[in-house]
């Protein structure tokens, strides 16, 4: 007999591994199974801790500036979902890949599924509000991934029991190696069950989490209290009502929203308190009912976020009703070289706001109404901050349940670790709301109108300029305070061609906006609004 050639000897034998699709099928759905268990997990728990949240929360907490920025002037309201799609889609991406790897060899797929697990739970560890059972859905999310992955993966490879030759004839009439059958319909079923399973746990994890958190009945139980101080009305003539201009009064469902939050905090009015504490020498706590019986005052109020870039719609106004918030520092007694107002929400985010400007005798106050209803969900139920004339990252806390008399020095709030300024007062700033950018109005009069805004000093002159020429000064709608925007109008005897066309304000001091565009980082935008429009 000859001697066995290469050729003769047989192959060595590769892990058995079912078809391409079932390494994909199987990751998606063990990361479906590890998200269903992870949400389940954090509904028990009763708090934001699902590993989507918390990781996207870490992930909002870690990005740089401008991708911050970007977020918010390329999304706006819709940020928050943007990002949790974008890690949900970044999730079924790894999952296909590690599904594929766990085919081969589950152990290093199972490790990189656990180091998941564990970054989500550090993240939730490191939340500013995070309870010590937090890091408990992300540990168990990871647990379940693992458990579905081997399962699948085990199920999988008895779909093609041969070697890496599979599906080549053993000789030359030989057909090709096939799948059982009964295995394939073993891996659905599985894969079935486990989606099920998934499907479920994650539902029942959301409903109860809702269930938990629903406070629309502690909500609709306030009844407003009526105001010691009421807002005056409307001068007349404050609201010119003209197609395309910005209604005086923003709807509560209009009006901007832009936090940190990607789950909106939900506290029951029943057990919300408010503690006031640090550099003063009578400490506080008071519950709602507490706040409610307090004088209460209803001012017409704008708000303004520094995110806002020239010419952009974070900004609104409403009617307010909440209980002055000097009084009730004056009570705690704030002492002497406390130089900062530091309030936190109830899900460990703060502000630092001047405290001069807190008790030099504006409105600020802890709100509990907006347009006569009791604060919406999304913006700050059941008790905000509000102070005048300053941007809302250092004024407009939601979901208040701290205030911290501090200094400065000693505290920097969640902004300002980032860079922005720090006492962050409101600039004037002016925007063309009609004719719109890009369109097309007929030649003849023209409204062009706005709303032009400079809180705590108030507008006192707009103009409006065409093609760069004179300046043309705006008439200027009447407007309750200095601490609201006024609207403003301009005829434009509008001849046809293309036309550019802009705005700029001066307050009361007598200072006009600058013409240099600034971006929003670090205190705020700066520049003249302008839009193009085509006459007709």
């Amino acid at each position: 007999m000859k001697p066995a050639t290469r050729m003769d000897a047989p192959a060595p034998a590769a892990a058995p591994r079912g078809p391409r699709w079932t390494g994909a099928a199987a990751g998606v759905i063990a990361a479906a199974v590890a998200l269903g268990a992870g949400e389940l997990v954090a509904g028990l728990l009763g708090g934001n801790a699902s590993p989507v949240v918390v990781v996207g929360g870490g992930i909002v907490d870690a990005a740089p500036q401008w991708l911050k920025a970007f977020a918010i002037r390329t999304f706006g309201a819709s940020d928050k979902q943007v990002l949790i799609g974008g890690i949900l889609v970044v999730l079924v991406v790894m999952a296909a890949l590690l599904g594929g790897q766990a085919l081969r060899r589950l152990r290093p797929a199972a490790i990189v599924v656990a180091a998941l697990g564990i970054a989500g739970a550090v993240f939730a560890a490191r939340r500013p509000a995070a309870a010590p059972l937090d890091v408990l859905p992300s540990l168990v999310a990871a647990a379940a991934g693992i458990g579905a992955l081997a399962l699948l993966a085990r199920v999988a490879r008895t779909m093609a029991p041969v070697s890496a030759g599979a599906g080549k004839p053993a000789g030359p009439s030989a057909p090709p190696a096939a799948a059982p059958e009964p295995s394939r319909r073993g891996f659905l079923r599985t894969g079935l069950l486990l989606t099920g399973a998934a499907a479920v746990s994650g539902g029942a994890g959301r409903a109860i989490a809702a269930a938990r958190g629903n406070v629309s009945a502690s909500r609709a139980a306030v009844q407003l209290p009526v105001p010691a101080s009421p807002a005056p009305p409307l001068p007349a003539g404050a609201d010119l009502k003209l197609p395309g201009l910005s209604s005086f009064h923003t709807p509560n469902k209009d009006f901007y929203r832009v936090d940190t939050s990607l789950v909106v905090p939900r506290v029951p009015a029943e057990t919300w308190t408010l503690k006031v504490g640090g550099m003063v020498d009578r400490p506080l706590e008071i519950d709602f009912s507490q706040l409610l019986r307090r004088p209460m005052i209803e001012r017409d109020l704008t708000l303004s976020c520094v995110s806002n870039e020239v010419g952009g719609p974070y900004i609104g106004t409403a009617r307010w009703i909440g209980a002055p918030l000097k009084d009730l520092l004056t009570e705690a007694g704030v002492r002497r070289g406390a130089d900062q107002l530091v309030s936190r929400a109830d899900d460990g985010f703060t502000i630092g706001t001047p405290m001069a400007a807190v008790l030099d005798g504006r409105d600020a106050i802890l709100a509990v109404g907006m347009n006569g209803q009791p604060l919406p969900l999304e913006h700050g139920f059941p008790v905000r901050m509000i102070v005048p004339g300053l941007f809302g990252y250092v004024s407009a806390t939601k979901w208040l349940v701290e205030l911290e008399a501090s200094t400065f020095a000693g505290f920097d709030a969640y902004w300002v670790k980032r860079k922005w300024a720090r006492e962050g007062p409101v600039k004037t700033m002016t925007r063309i709301d009609t004719p719109k950018g890009l369109s097309s109005p007929e030649r003849g009069k023209v409204a062009v109108a706005g709303v032009a805004w400079a809180q705590h000093t108030g507008i006192g002159k707009v103009e409006v300029r065409v093609d760069g020429g004179e300046w043309a000064q705006a008439r200027l709608a009447p407007a309750p305070s200095a601490d609201t925007w006024r609207q403003w109008v301009w005829e434009w005897d509008a001849q046809p061609g293309r036309h550019t066309l802009e705005v700029r304000g001066t307050d009361r001091s007598g200072r006009t906006q600058p013409e240099a565009r600034v971006p929003p980082f670090p205190s705020g935008a700066t520049g003249w609004h302008s839009v193009v429009v085509t006459v007709t």
